[in-house]
């Protein structure tokens, strides 16, 4: 089930809301069976989509949550050998489980091709979300060997952390430490609500509006080949793919958010405008915020972050960003990505250090997004090869500089392309913020209806569409 269907928008999500108010609230004061309608909801939400591997995730419920008992247990016994022993068999638990689904097919075919040979390649479907709740499994256990989380003692509450509907399929990765007090105590309210509605409306304009009408330009683009198209048609359709990527993952985390702020809870931001980054550095402290977060936490620093030698920081860097691109997909041009950003990275750090500070603001964010545009080429192609061959094509060695495919791109997509480009900057924010109050408040009680009308309508004549994170 998906955020921006009907069956989610009209049946499912009201039928949580009214058991959650009414049934929830009228039995008891306490979150124990609100906090089950959410499980019940949730386990239901991903039924719907993945009926077999609701199996996968409750066992990795299951197992994370007695790991987590036998690492306290072992902490308050003074056993820390032990300890670290459950915390050690724990990981390797979850990364087995992730590799196995996720990477089985991709290694066993890259052996065949090194030994010249057939190997029959694993045909298992992609667990929906199954990097999601990896990651957020390891981090319950990592910190609570570190002390930096209590042990959450009652399974509901621990299960609805895990598989939670809102943020369980593409995120934001949740660290338990985060919402542990919200899981037991949280405070619903009327304001919290409408901020949370006005929030999701905002995420499904996002994804409805604008990152799919942008992503049809693109696949158009791409079904042409790298070959026939000019250098601006290919640049015109990677902006449309550095957008549609932007607001459709942008889209659903603003969902997620408001989702949870609807049931009271509150998670933390996954986006800042990365595009208006001034260097590589700033893009990643403002895109993906709980996934760079996490990998900094959980890698990067206990790695020895950048308080060892230059050689081991570069090193460090090296083996985060592999294992970011590999996190994202389990083919090399993911791979490529993942490094790609480690080398920016490494030559920002030590040979642009001083550099940048000299260049005027205007070109950092130009020349940042522009890398960030070709990093996306990367991203968005099937393979490697289908990426090369796509720069090419931008550097004028597809069908020559610029054609009237391109113009017609450009002109027949401009209404969009402009709005899509202005939202991605904070210059929206800025020009409501002049507005009074009053005045913004009568806005946004015609504003908001009105956009749902709007996403209805789309949701009704669009075919399905999934989020492009669903695959990760």
């Amino acid at each position: 089930m998906v955020f921006s269907s009907v069956t989610f928008l009209i049946v499912f999500l009201p039928v949580v809301l009214a058991l959650y108010y009414g049934v929830g609230g009228a039995l008891t004061k306490s979150m124990t069976v609100k906090n089950v309608i959410l499980l019940i909801a949730s386990l239901v939400f991903y039924a719907w989509g993945e009926p077999v591997y609701i199996v996968l995730m409750l066992l990795s419920v299951t197992f994370n949550y007695f790991a987590g008992r036998e690492i306290d247990d072992s902490k308050k016994n003074g056993n820390k050998r032990q300890a670290k022993n459950a915390l050690i068999r724990a990981v390797i638990f979850n990364v087995a489980v992730l590799a196995f689904f996720k990477y089985a097919g991709f290694v066993v075919e890259n052996i065949g091709a090194l030994l010249h040979t057939e190997l029959r390649v694993p045909t298992l479907p992609l667990p929906i979300g199954i990097s999601f709740y990896t990651f957020q499994s390891m981090s319950y256990v990592i910190d609570l060997y570190r002390g930096e989380a209590g042990l959450q003692k009652k399974f509901i509450p621990f299960a609805l952390y895990i598989s939670f509907f809102p943020q369980l399929i593409a995120g934001p990765i949740v660290k338990y430490k985060d919402i542990a007090q919200q899981l037991g105590h949280r405070k619903e309210s009327l304001n919290k609500f409408s901020q949370g509605m006005t929030r999701f409306t905002v995420g499904l304009a996002k994804k409805l509006l604008l990152a799919n009408t942008l992503g049809a330009v693109y696949t158009s683009v791409q079904a042409q080949g790298a070959k026939e198209i000019s250098a601006l048609t290919a640049w015109i359709g990677i902006f449309c793919y550095t957008l549609q990527i932007y607001f459709d993952f942008s889209g659903y985390s603003d969902m997620a958010i408001g989702l949870g702020a609807m049931f009271g809870f509150k998670f933390n931001e996954n986006f800042n405008y990365p595009y208006i980054a001034e260097s590589i550095r700033d893009f990643w402290t403002r895109w993906h915020i709980s996934l760079s977060t996490w990998f900094r936490e959980y890698v990067y620093i206990p790695l020895g972050g950048n308080r060892r030698k230059t050689g081991r920081v570069l090193l460090n860097l090296m083996i985060v960003w592999l294992l970011t691109g590999l996190w994202h997909g389990a083919a090399w041009n993911f791979i490529f990505w993942g490094l790609f950003y480690g080398v920016l990275l490494i030559i920002e750090r030590y040979a642009l250090k001083d550099v940048l500070p000299r260049i005027p603001k205007p070109l950092r964010n130009i020349l940042t997004l522009i890398v960030v545009m070709l990093g996306w080429v990367f991203f968005s192609a099937p393979t490697l090869g289908e990426a090369f061959r796509y720069i090419g094509s931008m550097v004028g060695a597809g069908n020559g500089i610029a054609d009237k495919e391109a113009i017609y791109l450009l002109t027949s997509n401009i209404l969009v392309l402009l709005p899509a480009a202005f939202c991605a900057t904070p210059l929206y924010r800025k020009l409501i913020a002049r507005i009074d109050a009053k005045t913004l408040d009568r806005l946004k009680i015609a504003a908001y209806p009105l956009l749902m009308l709007v996403c209805v309508i789309f949701m009704i004549s669009e075919t399905y569409n999934p989020f492009l994170y669903f695959r990760f």
